[in-house]
C-alpha cells in the first residue's frame, strides 16, 4: 500500500470552533440547569443551553477518529509509523493530560483544604486514582478516553486495512461500533454499574467508528459537503433537508426530556436519556461538518479567520476554560444571586463569555510567549510558530484532541 498525500482540510478548524463553543455553554450553565435556577421564569433557556450544546464533546471524539483515519488509512502500517504516532501522542496529549490533571487536582485540594485534613499518602493515592480514571477535574475524562482510543488505534487501523472489500468494511464499521457501545451501556446498567461510565472509551465507540467510516468514505461525501445547495441533485437536497430537520427534532426531544425530568414532571428510564443523547450527538457530528464546510465557503473573512483561530486553539481552551469558570464562581458565587433574577441570567451569560474569550486570549498568549506552553496546552498551531517545520504537514493539523495527526 503506497503512501498517499492527503488534501489538508481547513474546514475542520471551524468544526473544532463550533465544538469548543458548545462545550463551554454546557459547563457555563451546569449549576443553573441542575439546581440553582429551577424556579426561574427563563429556566427553559438554561436547560436548553445545557442540553442542546451537549454535542461538543461527542463531536470532538468523532472528529478525532475522522482525522486519524483520514491521515493514516492509506498509509502502510509499519513499526516506524506506529512509533511516530505514539511519540506525538505522548508529547502533545499524554504529557499535557498529566500536568494539567496535577494542576487541577492541586487547585481543588487547596480549595477544599485536603492537604490539611488528609494525609499525604491518601492524597497521593487519590491523585493516582484521578489520573487513571480521568477524574482530576470534571472535563478531563474526555482526554482520558481519547488516550484509551490511541492505544487501540493501530489495531483498528490494521484490521480495517486488512479488509479487501471496502463496501463490506463500510457496512460493518459503524453498526459494530454502535452495537459494542450499547452493549456496554446495558452491561453497565444491569451489571457493572460503574459510577464513571463516561471515563471509558467503550461509551463512545459508535462515534469513533462513525468518524472512521466517514474518513474512509470521504471521497464520496466530499462533493456533498462542498457543493452549493442549488447545484445539489434532488436526492442530495432531500437527504440534506432530512438531516437538518431530524437533527432539530431530536435535539428538541432531548431538551424536552431533561426539562420534564428536572422540573419533576416525569421520571424516565435512564436508557431514554442515553438514546436521545446518542442520536442527537450523532446527527450533530454531520450537521457541524456540513456547517463548517459552508462557513468556510461562504463566510466573511473575519468570521472564517476568527473561527479558524478558535479551532486551532480548541484543545488548549478545552483544558483551561474550567479554571476560568472556577475563579469566576469563586469570586462571584452564583449562590449569592437568586436563581430567578435577571442578575443571575446576566451572570451566566457573562461567565460563558469570559470562559471563551479569556481562555482564548490566555492560550494564544502562552503559545506566542512561553516556549514550554506545549507541555500544558498541546501542540502549537502552525500559524503561531515562529518557524514552520520543513516538509509536508499532515492534513489533520496539530496533534491535539479533535486535531490528531
Amino acid at each position: 500500500m503506497s503512501k498517499v498525500v492527503k488534501e489538508r482540510l481547513p474546514q475542520l478548524d471551524i468544526f473544532r470552533a463550533l465544538a469548543i463553543f458548545s462545550v463551554i455553554q454546557v459547563h457555563a450553565s451546569s449549576f443553573a440547569a441542575a439546581e440553582q435556577a429551577l424556579n426561574s421564569p427563563v429556566y427553559y433557556f438554561y436547560n436548553w443551553m445545557n442540553i442542546f450544546f451537549k454535542i461538543g464533546t461527542p463531536s470532538f471524539i468523532f472528529l478525532s477518529s475522522f482525522v486519524l483515519f483520514y491521515n493514516y488509512y492509506d498509509q502502510p502500517i509499519s513499526r516506524q509509523l506506529v512509533s511516530k504516532f505514539y511519540k506525538k501522542r505522548l508529547t502533545y496529549i499524554i504529557l499535557p493530560y498529566l500536568l494539567v490533571s496535577f494542576c487541577y487536582f492541586a487547585v481543588v485540594a487547596i480549595y477544599r483544604h485536603d492537604f490539611v485534613n488528609n494525609s499525604k499518602l491518601y492524597e497521593l493515592k487519590s491523585l493516582g486514582t484521578a489520573l487513571l480514571t480521568g477524574t482530576a477535574y470534571t472535563h478531563l475524562y474526555f482526554v482520558f478516553i481519547s488516550i484509551q482510543f490511541y492505544l487501540l488505534f493501530p489495531l483498528f487501523l490494521w484490521l480495517f486495512q486488512s479488509f479487501r472489500n471496502h463496501r463490506v468494511l463500510l457496512a460493518l464499521i459503524f453498526p459494530c461500533g454502535l452495537a459494542l457501545q450499547w452493549g456496554f451501556v446495558f452491561w453497565n446498567k444491569y451489571g457493572l454499574q460503574l459510577p464513571n461510565k463516561g471515563s471509558y472509551a467503550l461509551s463512545y465507540l459508535g462515534y469513533y467508528m462513525f468518524g472512521a467510516a466517514l474518513a474512509i468514505y470521504f471521497g464520496k461525501i466530499k462533493a456533498w459537503l462542498t457543493t452549493e445547495w442549488k447545484a445539489l441533485s434532488k436526492v442530495q437536497k432531500g437527504w440534506t433537508a432530512a438531516l437538518w430537520i431530524s437533527w432539530l427534532a431530536i435535539a428538541f426531544a432531548h431538551v424536552q426530556l431533561w426539562y420534564s425530568y428536572r422540573q419533576g414532571h416525569s421520571s424516565p428510564n435512564t436508557l431514554w436519556f442515553e438514546l436521545l443523547w446518542n442520536v442527537h450527538t450523532l446527527f450533530s457530528a454531520m450537521v457541524l461538518m456540513k456547517a463548517a464546510f459552508y462557513i468556510h465557503r461562504k463566510g466573511s473573512s473575519f468570521w472564517t479567520r476568527s473561527l479558524t483561530r478558535l479551532g486551532e486553539l480548541s484543545f488548549g481552551i478545552y483544558l483551561f476554560h474550567p479554571f476560568v469558570l472556577f475563579v469566576y464562581r469563586y469570586f462571584w458565587s452564583e449562590q449569592k444571586l437568586p436563581g430567578a433574577s435577571l442578575g443571575y441570567l446576566i451572570y451566566i451569560i457573562v461567565g460563558s463569555m469570559l470562559a471563551l474569550f479569556l481562555s482564548w486570549g490566555f492560550v494564544q498568549l502562552c503559545f506566542r510567549r512561553l516556549p514550554f506552553a506545549a507541555w500544558f496546552l498541546g501542540n502549537v498551531p502552525a500559524s503561531l510558530r515562529k518557524k514552520k517545520p520543513a516538509g509536508r504537514r499532515e492534513s489533520g493539523q496539530n496533534p491535539s484532541i479533535g486535531a490528531n495527526t
